[in-house]
């Protein structure tokens, strides 16, 4: 090989050394930014606070036997910070059912709400109602339910504590008023439980609802999906439901959510939605 040669061939290998280093510089700066712009983007989820962590702002409460807005006991009430459901100036339950309705209606959301259950069951509760209290979706208005209600025509998200011994998921779906489709099967059994553990103790539970209007409604626990369902609908048998049934649309794709009381003591620290655009 001549000198020329030499130097010609050590020139071209220190150039393509060069354009390859160049070239994993630009691809790690790229994967860099692209790490950082999904970081962005999952930050940009703009989560609004239902619950303002002051006071009931936005809420109004429906308990059985009473009027709208009357909050029987002070059942529902705010203490440090926590949104609590009480039953201290209750002599006995009786039969007493309450929901505390959010102002506005959603549709397509996410929604995630973080609970404990507390202290002991109100006398006169019902023995199922032993740790038991839940959130409705896709439900009716309060304006629409009767003044002796129990409950309104809704999507339960059931929330369930353990005895200490037994096996008793939480995030559960209860139907009053409704129907659901399971695996493409209508689901008519009132409460149909999910996958997750059980919580026997007065730990705070993450549940998170993603719900696509009258399309899929998925439940998670601590991040991990332990219930899927779809077509919420309303029970043309049932009569508070036949009330709400325009030109034989059964279907449902939106409606309020609640938060409700059944005689176990339960406490919310946090709740808050992700609207989705769809």
């Amino acid at each position: 090989m001549t000198r020329r040669s030499y130097l010609s061939e050590k020139c071209r290998w220190e150039l393509d050394r060069w354009t390859a280093g160049l070239l994993g510089s630009c691809l790690i700066l790229f994967l860099g930014a692209s790490h950082v712009q999904a970081q962005n983007q999952a930050g940009a989820e703009r989560w609004v606070p239902l619950f303002n962590g002051k006071d009931l702002d936005g809420w109004k409460a429906k308990i059985k036997g009473y009027e709208l807005g009357h909050n029987y006991g002070n059942t529902f009430r705010v203490e440090n910070g926590v949104l609590k459901v009480s039953y201290d100036r209750y002599a006995k339950f009786d039969q007493k059912f309450g929901h505390l309705f959010y102002k506005t209606p959603f549709s397509h959301y996410k929604l995630r709400v973080e609970y404990r259950f507390v202290g002991d069951q109100c006398p006169g509760g019902p023995s199922w109602a032993f740790k038991n209290s839940g959130v409705m979706i896709h439900g009716q208005t309060p304006e629409s339910m009767r003044k002796d209600q129990d409950f309104p025509v809704s999507i339960e998200v059931q929330f369930l504590g353990g005895n200490g011994r037994d096996p008793r998921p939480t995030a559960n779906v209860c139907s009053p008023g409704t129907h659901i489709v399971m695996r493409r099967k209508l689901i008519t059994q009132h409460c149909n439980n999910s996958t997750s553990k059980t919580y026997h103790g007065d730990e705070w539970v993450n549940v998170e609802v993603e719900v696509h209007g009258n399309g899929k409604i998925t439940h998670k626990v601590d991040g991990q999906t332990v219930l899927e369902y779809e077509k919420p609908q309303f029970d043309d048998h049932d009569p508070d439901a036949k009330r709400l049934i325009r030109n034989g649309e059964k279907m449902i794709s939106e409606g309020t959510i609640s938060l409700q009381s059944e005689s176990h003591p339960i406490e919310f620290r946090k709740v808050e939605i992700l609207p989705l655009q769809e």
